[in-house]
């Protein structure tokens, strides 16, 4: 059965969405969190809306 996309309970820093993610891809949290901060920065701030978005939909 494939894992589900949930935000983490354990590893979260803000809202468990890149916790979630790693877990999801079966990465390392550190990895998903530079990622997200490299398209942050290269999105001119669009992926933080993207995230808060995330962050309402995924579920716990």
């Amino acid at each position: 059965m494939p894992a589900k996309l949930r935000k983490s309970r354990t590893d979260k820093m803000i809202a468990g969405v890149c916790g979630g993610i790693a877990d999801y891809l079966g990465w390392d949290s550190t990895i998903v969190r530079i990622i997200f901060l490299i398209l942050v920065f290269s999105s001119v701030g669009t992926m933080v809306l993207f995230y808060f978005i995330l962050a309402l939909i995924m579920p716990d």
